[in-house]
Parts: structure tokens; C-alpha cells; sequence
């Protein structure tokens, strides 16, 4: 590193993107205590998962798998937010590798074909600069080398954001929100349906009914956080 560089770094070192500790070395985007207090969903690779459970009945799925648990306050919420709206795009590729290297030990996705991330509105994505789901499907193809497919599914209504709306109103809001733009690039495959956060379900719902129309599709789901 040149002497700028060093100079730069004296005088604004990196900080961690959850509790904002100035980074040790050896540490990247996140410090090492904010890694292990992230904690692990209790049994959330035990089928039924917590995620299985909140989507059964409501769509047709192989498998579905929450990493953490995402509650106010905690490190994981911190995360999560320092990646959707703090630029913190190497984060969400960090945590996707970890969400990759835990799915590979389930042996559940040994056979999927591809990896999608659910989409953002072309609007939000011009506003924010990218996804959240789709660094986390990078990050997950680092560990699972699939292919991530990001025109297939598309979001062709914009809609008010999940988090601002209430339980009650979360499944009306994204009705009819998604389409499959190209259906025979998904014909008989097994894809993994990836998001950040599992609240209430309803945008997994809503995605998995527009590709209901893809014939002999087996859709399996991972996120990274449910509430």
C-alpha cells in the first residue's frame, strides 16, 4: 500500500457495518464479535424448517431454509439494512457465501439448476444501484456454482415497500406484482428462490404464483434472515 494509503487509513479507518467498531486486522465489512452474535435460527436446516413451516400450503416447494433470525435491534436487522440501504454491497456477497457453504451441508440443494434472486422493480434498482437478493445469489454461487438467472422473473409493478405495509396488507400489496419473462428457460428445471427477509411470506407467494405457469418447475427457497 503507498503512503497515501496508509495515511488514509489512520485517518478514516474502516468500521464495521452493523455496530460501526473501527475493523481489526484480518476483519472485513464486519467485525468478528458482530459475526458471532448473527447467530443461527434455532433448527433451521431441520426439516420442517421455521421457513417450511410459514410457507406450507401456500405454494408448492421443495425445500425452504431461513439462515437467521431478524428481530429489532439485533445484528442481524443491522445487517440487513446496511446492505438494502447503506451501500454495503461486499457485506451482502459475505453473507451470501455463508448462506452457500450452509446450504451446501444439506444436501437438499445438490440439484438445483439455477439460482434467482426475487427481483426488484426496475425503478428501485435504478434508485439503490442493485439488489440485495441478487448479491446474496452471487455470494451463494461462490460455494454453489450455479448460474443466477435475473431476467427470467421480473417485478413489472412497482409496489409500496413490504415493511411499510401491515401483515394484513403485505399479500394484497404484491398481488400480481411478478412475471416470468422468458417461461421455456425454466421448463423442468429446480430453481432456488432467494431472498433477504422472511416477514410474512407474501412476496415469496406472489413470486411462486407467477411461475406456476412454467411447466414440470420445482421451486425451493433460501433466505437469509426470517423475522
Amino acid at each position: 500500500m503507498s503512503p497515501i494509503g496508509h495515511i488514509f487509513d489512520l485517518l478514516f479507518p474502516a468500521t464495521c457495518a452493523c455496530c460501526g467498531s473501527v475493523l481489526a486486522q484480518g476483519e472485513r465489512q464486519i467485525c468478528f464479535e458482530c459475526i458471532d452474535s448473527l447467530g443461527h435460527r434455532p433448527n433451521s436446516l431441520a426439516s420442517p424448517t421455521p421457513a417450511e413451516r410459514l410457507l406450507m400450503g401456500r405454494f408448492s416447494f421443495e425445500h425452504a431454509v431461513s439462515l437467521y433470525s431478524f428481530g429489532h435491534g439485533n445484528t442481524v436487522q443491522a445487517a440487513v439494512h446496511a446492505i438494502k440501504f447503506h451501500g454495503c454491497t461486499q457485506l451482502g456477497l459475505m453473507l451470501g457465501r455463508q448462506m452457500g457453504m450452509e446450504l451446501a451441508q444439506t444436501g437438499f440443494f445438490d440439484d438445483v439448476d439455477l439460482l434467482l434472486p426475487v427481483p426488484l422493480h426496475w425503478w428501485r434498482m435504478l434508485q439503490r444501484g442493485y439488489n440485495q437478493s441478487e448479491l446474496l445469489c452471487r455470494g451463494i454461487a461462490e460455494v454453489l456454482p450455479r448460474p443466477v438467472d435475473t431476467t427470467s422473473l421480473v417485478r413489472h409493478r412497482n409496489t409500496r415497500k413490504q415493511s411499510q405495509q401491515r401483515a394484513a396488507n403485505r399479500q394484497s400489496n404484491v398481488q400480481g406484482a411478478f412475471r416470468v419473462r422468458h417461461p421455456d428457460c425454466l421448463v423442468g428445471k429446480h430453481i432456488l428462490l432467494v431472498d433477504d427477509v422472511l416477514t410474512t411470506g407474501a412476496t415469496l407467494v406472489s413470486c411462486a404464483d407467477a411461475l406456476a405457469c412454467v411447466e414440470g418447475l420445482r421451486v425451493s427457497v433460501a433466505v437469509l434472515a426470517q423475522a
